[in-house]
């Protein structure tokens, strides 16, 4: 196991990004169609056939899904994603039409200090036809991607993963672009609030303090007092190797957002955009109640992993007056 969403089989991630325009695109590819569903809980979301995943919607089944920077710009990434998925001749076959069922989600990074002044086409539907072009088994983490502009209200925000098995052996991992309006460490200091979830020191092992001040519980809010609307997002990819249907999928989704709070502090604001896609490939059978819950009790731990993994490995923009990175202070 490689602690990446690519330890469930049949699954692929490839990034693609611009450092001059500081956004990037992050590409999820199943190798088959992958039954899915999502949860959203912030209250500025940004997304690409959400419709289609809700439980009653007649397509059950999924072959990608792209997460993205540019806010509502970064929504033609989807369609670089179906470009790709076209010319392999992947996608859902409606007599002799052929059309690639991909969603998608985004996150505000217009105000990193990147030039954004792309011309008349932002660069996210070319970004995300590299992206899916390289995909593969191994990915990088940190500053990459979808991954490459996010920051969080006191430092770096970036991409991460994790994985993880249940004791019955079902596979389960997590993709999460972290672009909070909240911090994903405790106060000023090195801790993550999803340090009881860490496994080995794959974010620093540094563990919670010893105690909690009232300072650390303060708000630490991007954009100050006032944050303005819609510059955040986390978005994350839990993906599963079980059976599962279409209803199964919306709660796994559902209890997975709980690896948001444990994270992130604080979550689910109104000018966030909080999102968890849930996909499974089908190949170990769950039991529908006990078994259900365990897998999303896993779920939420390596969606809680992925974020601070996210902010971990990120690196500081080179741009005057942007946030540093964990590791520049902590590192």
């Amino acid at each position: 196991m490689k602690n990446l969403l690519t330890d469930i089989p049949g699954v692929r991630v490839g990034h693609a990004d611009d450092a001059g325009v500081a956004s990037g695109v992050t590409a999820i590819i199943f190798d088959q169609p992958a039954m899915a569903s999502v949860d959203v809980r912030g209250g500025g979301p940004g997304l690409r056939e959400n419709a289609l995943l809700e439980p009653e919607a007649t397509v059950e089944a999924v072959d990608a899904i792209a997460l993205s920077g540019g806010s509502a710009l970064g929504l033609d990434a989807a369609g670089g994603v179906q470009a790709w998925l076209a010319e392999q001749g992947r996608g859902l076959r409606i007599r002799e039409a052929v059309i690639p069922i991909v969603p998608g989600a985004i996150c505000f990074d217009l105000l990193n200090g990147g030039n954004k002044a792309w011309g008349r086409f932002p660069p996210y539907r070319d970004l995300a036809y590299a992206a899916a072009r390289a995909a593969g088994t191994d990915f990088a983490l940190g500053s990459v991607g979808a991954g490459l502009g996010a920051t969080t209200a006191n430092f770096k925000g970036g991409l991460g993963s994790a994985s993880a098995r249940t004791e019955s052996g079902v596979m389960v991992a997590a993709l999460a672009v972290v672009n909070a309006v909240g911090s994903v460490t405790v106060g000023d200091g090195p801790w993550f609030w999803a340090a009881p979830f860490e496994v080995g020191h794959e974010y620093g092992g540094r563990g919670l303090p010893s105690s909690f001040t009232p300072g650390m519980l303060k708000a630490r809010l991007k954009g100050g007092p006032e944050p303005t609307s819609g510059e955040n997002t986390t978005l994350a990819v839990v993906v599963t190797d079980a059976v599962l249907t279409k209803p199964q999928a919306k709660r796994l989704a559902m209890i997975a957002q709980t690896g948001m709070a444990r994270a992130i502090y604080p979550v689910h604001a109104p000018t966030d955009g909080d999102v968890v896609f849930a996909a499974a490939t089908g190949q170990k059978p769950v039991e529908p109640r006990y078994g259900l819950t365990e897998l999303g009790m896993v779920a939420a731990n390596v969606v809680a992993r992925a974020i601070a993994r996210g902010v971990h490995e990120a690196a500081a923009l080179p741009f005057p007056g942007t946030l540093p990175a964990w590791k520049d202070r902590f590192g």
